[in-house]
C-alpha cells in the first residue's frame, strides 16, 4: 500500500538502510508529515542518522524508495532536489580561508543558473540567515576562525539561506552551549509556524518533546513509537527504547512531557 498521502510529501517505504556489510533498519517505513516539525530520538545507534541520510539522499536504500511528492529521490536533478530538500549534516568542513558570508551564500547555489547570477534575492536571504542565526556580525569572519558553536551556526544558516520547503537537521544542536540550544530550536519552531517542514535528529528528550509536533522514537533500527509528544511518551516507553527508569512530569512552562532520571 502506498504511504503517500494528502499530508505526507516525503515518505519511505520498505526501506533497507545500512551498508553492504550491515544492516542497521529493515522493512522500515517512514511517512514524514507535511508542515510538521518532527523529532527523531532513540538511543545511539539506533539508526536516527541513518534514516535522516537516506531522506537526503546522501544514502542509497539496499532496498526500497524514499520518494517526494510521489518520485523517488533518485529521479530528482541534484539541482531540483536542493530547491526542495535542504539539509544539516552532522560534520561539515569548510573550504580554508573562506569568509562567514561567502560560506553561507553557497546555500543559493541551487536558484542559480548560466542565465541567472547572484541577484537582490540572493542577497536578502543570506542576510536573512545570517540574521536568523545571529552571526551578522561574524559575516567577514574566516570560517576556521569561529569557535565550534559558531561555525555550527554558519551551517545552519547556509542552510536556512537554501529556502527549501523541507529542512533536514542532523543533531543541530551539537557544540552549543543551553542559550544557543534553546534559541535555535526556538528559531526550528518558528519556521514551522511559518510553515517550513523540519526533520530533525535530537539526543535531549526533553527538547525533542517541548518543540516537536510529531516524534518518531526508534530502537534498533526500527520505529517502536510515533505522534504527538504528549500522545506517545511514558515512563514505560523510555525505559523500554533507553533502558532509563524515570517519571514523566508535565513540563512546567509548557506542558509537554518533562523525563525525570529515577
Amino acid at each position: 500500500m502506498s504511504l503517500m498521502t494528502s499530508s505526507t510529501r516525503l515518505t519511505g517505504s520498505d526501506l533497507r538502510l545500512g551498508y553492504p556489510q550491515q544492516v542497521i533498519s529493515d522493512a522500515l517505513d517512514v511517512r514524514i508529515r507535511d508542515g510538521a516539525f518532527t523529532v527523531i530520538v532513540g538511543p545511539n545507534g539506533c539508526g536516527k542518522s541513518t534514516l535522516l541520510r537516506s531522506l537526503a539522499r546522501l544514502l542509497r536504500p539496499l532496498r526500497g524508495e524514499v520518494c517526494l511528492d510521489g518520485k523517488a529521490l533518485a529521479h530528482y536533478p541534484a539541482k531540483q532536489l536542493a530547491r526542495m530538500l535542504g539539509l544539516l549534516p552532522q560534520s561539515s568542513t569548510a573550504p580554508d580561508g573562506i569568509s562567514v558570508f561567502d560560506l553561507v551564500a553557497r546555500g543559493r547555489y541551487p536558484h542559480q543558473s548560466l542565465l541567472q547570477q547572484w541577484q537582490r534575492a540572493d542577497q536578502q536571504a543570506v542576510e536573512a540567515a545570517l540574521t536568523a542565526t545571529a552571526i551578522g556580525d561574524l559575516a567577514d569572519r574566516p570560517v576556521e576562525a569561529l569557535s565550534g558553536g559558531q561555525r555550527q551556526r554558519v551551517w545552519v544558516a547556509l542552510a536556512l539561506a537554501q529556502e527549501t520547503p523541507i529542512l533536514l537537521l542532523d543533531e543541530p544542536t551539537t557544540y552549543l552551549d543551553i542559550a544557543h540550544q534553546i534559541e535555535l530550536l526556538g528559531l526550528f519552531r518558528r519556521l514551522n509556524r511559518e510553515g517550513r517542514t523540519l526533520v530533525a535528529v535530537l539526543h535531549d528528550l526533553n527538547h525533542a518533546c517541548r518543540y516537536a509536533t510529531h516524534l518518531i522514537v526508534m530502537q534498533a533500527g526500527r520505529i517502536v513509537a510515533e505522534g504527538v509528544p504528549g500522545d506517545i511518551v511514558d515512563a514505560a516507553l523510555i525505559e523500554q527504547v533507553f533502558g532509563l527508569p524515570c517519571l514523566i512530569i508535565p513540563d512546567p512552562v509548557t506542558g509537554t512531557p518533562l523525563v525525570i532520571p529515577r
